[in-house]
């Protein structure tokens, strides 16, 4: 079993501006770890998270995977964030490369057909449009949670990213509640994409029930 990612140098005040790990982080993290042996076997040389907040799942990947060549890349639309992801990765000695922007849009067609391990754990919270907009633009904590209409305004828009990024044998984790329609997403994303899905894993979690989803090119893993 592999740990959870120290995240002992985060203090109260960068819990204020970047999202603290919680029950979707962890199911994230237990999904990535019931895939291992599948993780390991694709060889990933690029890893890519959008949306890394503290930096503790692509934290987790890293130690997962253990010693390789992969890429660690990450992005986040929040200062706060991109610091603490550097500084997580450093603390677990993950060499993890940072950018600030909105989801991978400098890094795209470079990145085009090569992404071997996207993951997202979006802001899924229904919400109305504008307070999502709204926190989008503040590119604070607020970010990190306000959905929009479904708590879908701003996975919609990665889901027409994603089958450009990955690779032949790449594959996507999405963290999504049951509010999200999960049988929608992966009826648009096989329908528009040629991307198959299953649900990794699931769980109750206070008021909210969890899903990560994992798409590829190819049959999924059972």
């Amino acid at each position: 079993m592999i740990p959870t990612p120290d995240l002992s140098h985060l203090t109260r005040q960068d819990y204020e501006h970047v999202y603290e790990p919680a029950e979707d982080t962890f199911i994230l993290l237990d999904a990535l770890e019931q895939d291992v042996e599948y993780l390991k076997s694709l060889r990933p040389r690029i890893c890519l998270e959008i949306g890394s907040g503290s930096g503790c799942a692509s934290s987790f990947l890293g130690a997962l995977l253990g010693c390789t060549s992969s890429l660690y890349l990450c992005t986040d639309i929040n200062p706060h964030a991109t610091k603490c992801t550097v500084s997580t990765g450093k603390q677990n000695k993950i060499e993890l490369d940072v950018v600030l922007t909105s989801f991978a849009h400098p890094l795209h067609s470079r990145l085009r057909k090569s992404v071997d391990v996207l993951l997202f754990n979006p802001p899924y919270v229904p919400t109305i449009d504008e307070e999502a907009a709204e926190a989008q633009n503040s590119a604070d904590i607020q970010g990190a949670w306000a959905g929009g209409k479904n708590g879908m305004q701003v996975t919609n828009q990665l889901l027409g990213m994603v089958e450009s990024l990955l690779s032949s044998n790449g594959c996507f984790y999405l963290v999504a509640v049951k509010q999200n329609d999960i049988l929608s997403i992966r009826k648009k994303m096989l329908e528009g994409y040629g991307l198959k899905s299953e649900v990794v894993i699931q769980r109750r979690a206070g008021g909210e029930h969890l899903f990560v989803v994992k798409f590829s090119h190819g049959p999924p893993v059972q």
